[in-house]
């Protein structure tokens, strides 16, 4: 076999198109040959490239570079054409389909936003108002580590310092939160105490003085 006619073999060999006899001898020749060593070394990406293609791509790309090896004709520059453009038309469709997925992705994050953000059902719920327009109530929710208190309040103190404190069936009291009182009055603040929810005898909203503003008894 002349080194010429060896040369044309490099495309089929690489993608396994040569039976055992043809295979044999390009492999000698291939010891002997340093332009088809370097060629092979450029080309040996391809059937990676191959494997990622969608299967008529592949088959096709596969079928022209043996009819290529076949005819005598160069394989690897229209070998490397036709994968750079079979490449760029599946780059074009992946970037579709990704645009298509994270718009739906978008889509149902907005729709699912709502249920996904919304907390726990309260394992309790409290609430007091007074005559002069107070409105304080208070939603308990049992945590391994004791007990979450969301806060909500309208018509409170507008200024100083309010703290929520929680007092336990014993007597002790623990500090929950504290917050700047709100031109407004009003607010919506999330506070945690280490005494567990069934310990707990009430909870009392103080100013900035210590003086209790609202207080709930818990049965």
């Amino acid at each position: 076999m002349k080194a010429a006619d060896s040369h044309q073999l490099l495309g089929a060999y690489l993608l396994g198109g040569l039976d055992a006899l043809d295979r044999a001898a390009f492999a000698a020749h291939l010891k002997q040959c340093a332009a088809c060593r370097e060629e092979l070394a450029r080309l040996e990406g391809i059937p990676v490239i191959l494997d990622n293609l969608p299967v008529p791509d592949a088959v096709s790309l596969t079928l022209d570079s043996r009819a290529t090896a076949a005819t005598g004709s160069s394989t690897a520059a229209p070998l490397l054409a036709k994968l750079a453009n079979r490449r760029r038309k599946i780059r074009r469709r992946r970037a579709a389909l990704l645009a298509a997925v994270a718009a739906a992705c978008l889509t149902l994050g907005i729709l699912a936003g709502p249920l996904l953000a919304r907390p726990d059902s309260p394992d309790a719920t409290y609430s007091v108002q007074s005559g002069g327009g107070l409105q304080f109530s208070i939603d308990l929710a049992r945590k391994t580590w004791g007990t979450e208190l969301a806060v909500n309040g309208s018509s409170l103190p507008q200024d100083g310092t309010l703290s929520l404190w929680v007092r336990d069936r014993g007597g002790s009291e623990d500090r929950a939160c504290a917050w700047t009182a709100t031109p407004g009055g009003r607010v919506r603040v999330t506070g945690a105490t280490p005494i567990q929810l069934g310990s707990i005898s009430s909870v009392e909203l103080r100013d900035g003085r210590q003086q209790a503003v609202a207080v709930i008894t818990v049965p």
